[in-house]
């Protein structure tokens, strides 16, 4: 059942966060990209599952569909609603997992052995920690609009916070969590004379911070714990 789950959570994420453009976003309410995304959806379930035979997989896009049209017409916005949107979402995953736990054993990935489950899980990971961390940590930020006209480097707050979420990801799962502080340390520093001639944008930069890597630091050790569910990663003497 694991496995099935794991597949499903890397097909949404695939669908969610990379195969969804801003433009898509930005017009969910009219047919032609509500319907694309929701074929995205489909596809990146059939692909990570290796099948395409199970009714499950049309009835988990069009439940997919039925969230996000709930979340377009009803215009829920704001960072709760986008948390109670992703839950539904995974809750769905969790569901079709439990109803058809051997979608995945008899999917053409399995025989593959199982390093194929921790390499879609840790994939996974690394979207929602990074880009659906973003997303997520954008929403949030929204009521505190910043006037950011004088950055000469173009969403570089974007970059650094997909490579402080990307390396949180890393030293949570090779057992290396005092490297986190580290993080932390340097990126105050490095901003500390923002935070000294702009209250506002100093205080801006906190909150997204530790928005950041508390989101990276839950994201993280969620897959550490549920890794150890799935059977052990083969080793090369294998």
């Amino acid at each position: 059942m694991i496995e099935t789950f794991i597949a499903l959570l890397l097909a949404h994420a695939l669908a969610d966060y990379i195969l969804q453009t801003r433009w898509m976003v930005n017009h969910k309410s009219k047919a032609a990209p509500f319907l694309l995304h929701g074929l995205a959806v489909l596809i990146t379930a059939g692909v990570a599952l290796g099948r395409w035979d199970a009714w499950e997989i049309a009835a988990l896009a069009a439940a997919h569909m039925v969230i996000d049209a709930i979340k377009v017409l009803g215009k829920f916005d704001g960072i709760g609603a986008h948390l109670v949107d992703q839950m539904a979402h995974v809750a769905t995953l969790a569901a079709v997992a439990i109803y058809a736990p051997t979608l995945w054993e008899n999917g053409i990935w399995a025989p593959f052995g199982t390093a194929i489950p921790h390499l879609f899980f840790l994939t996974a990971g690394l979207i929602l920690v990074t880009r659906a961390g973003g997303f997520a940590i954008g929403i949030f930020l929204e009521p505190f609009p910043i006037d950011d006209d004088k950055s000469k480097f173009r969403n570089g707050g974007l970059l650094i916070g997909y490579f402080e979420r990307a390396l949180t990801f890393l030293f949570v799962l090779v057992g290396q969590p005092l490297g986190i502080g580290f993080l932390i340390a340097a990126k105050s520093i490095l901003r500390f004379e923002h935070g000294r001639s702009d209250a506002d944008l100093g205080e801006y930069i906190y909150i997204g911070t530790l928005a950041s890597f508390g989101w990276a630091l839950l994201i993280s050790y969620g897959v550490v714990t549920l890794q150890d569910l799935l059977p052990p990663f083969p080793s090369l003497s294998d």
